[in-house]
């Protein structure tokens, strides 16, 4: 057993010799950024060893430390086993991040599944001793009595206000009896939660009123930053991964509830149900089900179905007997957020078309034909959340925004007007829109020689060279090289061609569109010019977007307030096609094609 010793906080641990350093860093729950989960290839895991021995910097951390980083003992922390006591610094901290918590709701009409009722309980007396339980049964005929209500309550003679959940099949069963007169007392929790973020909000289920709302990054972060690298998690930890993932998730949903309860005064026990919308991933590790079928070939889930289950099933703090209520969804890659997301902007409904897509490391695009759905989901990568970028980072205070290449020189809009410190994902798409606008990188991704411009220009001095590679200077810290251009045409060319195979699919014309309809955390900070400039969508629809916000949770919040909602979002995730893009006719081609980034003019 060794000590390791962290300098920021003073705080002291064991450890057992055979982990790697940042496997011990998270088992302490110390934030430490690993969006590759350990595997050595995303470089964001930095420390600086003040004291201790732990071996050689490997060829691996060479590729993303400078000479002097290595000089000052920085190491990436997942290629670190320490067999010492230790004292490490963290180069990291948790910094506020910008969490989308609203979006568009359209009229629907409120019809509760969970309602209450008073019931009244008489003194016993010699000649008329019925029972407690069944003077309730006979004044709640219709509602189904578990034996679980009456375990650990005391009954006395007086007023009682049953809760009483409606389900599925119109049967009626009681929840919970509570002292007195607690009709005009009812709350709700909708939850969004995303691969990057989880939004929570406290509903007065009685007004349909949102009272307050808590976000926070998905503790899942700490197994890796996508749904893919999770799955691997659970893959490579038999015993423990299923359990480890929803306990984390479960965690912070407590804490957002506590959170909104906090900032209100609502007690917990005054929480009736938890309505969910959530990738499907997301879903079965919040369920604490084996996720593994959805990271391998054929890609089946383990369920798609609505649950209805008891919130304490799974560890969720709430009133005795919350229910709690998890959207359906599609199939792997079309999950419950896109189902709460077609729902929400009513493309069952539409009497046009539509194209809808969520953006994020999965770009999910729901067409409708006039009612007709048919969906694919397009591998876009987690470029676009600002990870798989040299200098990327999440969209939190110091990163990077937006990016404007003046003749004057490069302009930034930094979150929060602080140093800049790394670049997010509207930051990225930005600049690379600027870079191909500007002729710094051509139409087929590559940056332009050095050669090909006088050193006059003023684009001469934003090229650099390292090394052998040309890369572009946002400062002098953070650059954005040739590399991190390919993994935004990457995104562009998953996401576009998409777009196209869909249309193609219907018999449709990307100029028949009638609207495009943008959801999302990431798809809300994106203006057009950053679409249409990158090539992600095609000019022919700049006029045609219209951003609809967070619709996985104004999903989650519907069916929190409707039992009808609930019923039509799984009659439409029944009736929603799904076309696998992969095993479509000439999609290899097409995707090339739409790798290609827009020609300037």
């Amino acid at each position: 057993m060794y000590k390791l010793r962290v300098v920021q906080s003073g705080k002291q641990y064991d450890y057992e010799p055979g982990a790697s350093l940042l496997e011990i860093l998270l088992a302490q729950n110390i934030f430490i950024d690993n969006p590759c989960n350990g595997k050595g290839v995303c470089g964001k895991c930095k420390v600086r060893i003040v004291s201790g021995e732990v071996g050689e910097v490997s060829s691996t951390e060479l590729r993303f430390l400078k000479p002097e980083e290595v000089k000052s003992g920085v190491r990436l922390s997942c290629m670190v086993h320490p067999q010492c006591d230790l004292e490490v610094e963290l180069m990291q901290k948790e910094r506020k991040h910008e969490v989308l918590s609203k979006g568009y709701v359209p009229k629907f009409e409120k019809d509760l599944d969970i309602v209450k009722q008073i019931v009244n309980i008489h003194k016993p007396l010699l000649t008329d001793q019925t029972p407690f339980e069944d003077q309730i049964k006979e004044q709640l005929s219709d509602v189904e009595f578990p034996f679980s209500v009456l375990r650990g309550f005391c009954f006395k003679e007086g007023s009682y206000t049953a809760v009483i959940h409606r389900e599925k099949d119109g049967k009626k069963v009681l929840m919970d009896l509570e002292e007195g007169d607690t009709t005009d007392s009812m709350y709700g929790i909708a939850i969004d939660i995303g691969t990057t973020t989880v939004v929570t909000a406290l509903i007065d289920m009685l007004t349909g009123k949102e009272l307050a709302d808590s976000s926070m990054i998905n503790a899942q972060k700490h197994f890796g930053l996508d749904v893919l690298t999770r799955i691997t998690y659970e893959m490579e930890h038999p015993k423990e991964g299923v359990q480890a993932l929803k306990e984390a998730i479960v965690a912070s949903i407590n804490e957002m509830i506590a959170d909104v309860c906090g900032q209100t005064g609502v007690k917990k026990e005054q929480i009736y149900e938890v309505s969910v919308g959530a990738n499907c991933t997301m879903m079965h590790m919040l369920l604490g089900v084996d996720a593994l079928s959805i990271g391998k070939s054929p890609y089946a889930p383990m369920f798609v179905k609505a649950k209805d289950i008891e919130a304490e099933e799974i560890g969720i703090h709430a009133s005795r007997g919350a229910r709690l209520y998890c959207l359906p969804s599609v199939s792997s890659y079309i999950g419950a957020d896109i189902v709460a997301g077609a729902y929400v902007c009513e493309l069952h409904k539409a009497d046009e078309n539509v194209l809808f897509i969520d953006i994020g490391t999965n770009g999910e695009i729901v067409f409708s034909d006039h009612g007709r759905l048919l969906s694919c989901s397009c591998a876009a990568g987690p470029a676009l959340e600002g990870m798989n970028i040299s200098s990327g980072m999440r969209a939190a205070e110091g990163a990077i925004e937006d990016v404007e290449i003046k003749e004057d020189g490069v302009k930034l809009k930094i979150i929060g007007n602080a140093d800049p410190i790394g670049v997010c994902g509207s930051g990225i798409l930005a600049v690379v829109k600027e870079l191909v606008r500007t002729g710094l990188v051509r139409k087929d991704g590559a940056f332009i020689k050095l050669k090909n411009l006088e050193e006059t220009d003023y684009r001469y001095p934003m090229i650099e060279m390292d090394g052998i590679k040309r890369q572009f200077k946002m400062t002098e810290d953070l650059k954005i090289t040739q590399g991190d251009v390919r993994q935004v045409q990457l995104a562009k060319g998953a996401i576009l061609s998409g777009f196209y195979a869909l249309l193609k699919k219907a018999g449709k014309e990307m100029s028949e569109l009638d609207k495009v309809m943008i959801a999302g955390q990431f798809g809300a900070h994106l203006p057009a010019d950053s679409l249409i400039g990158t090539g992600i969508l095609p000019a022919e629809v700049k006029d045609k977007l219209v951003y609809v916000g967070n619709s996985s949770k104004t999903g989650a919040y519907m069916a929190l307030l409707s039992g009808q909602v609930k019923r039509e979002m799984e009659e439409l995730a029944h009736h929603m096609d799904y076309m696998e893009l992969g095993a479509t006719e000439g999609y290899e081609r097409l995707f090339a094609d739409c790798l290609m980034f827009p020609e300037v003019h």
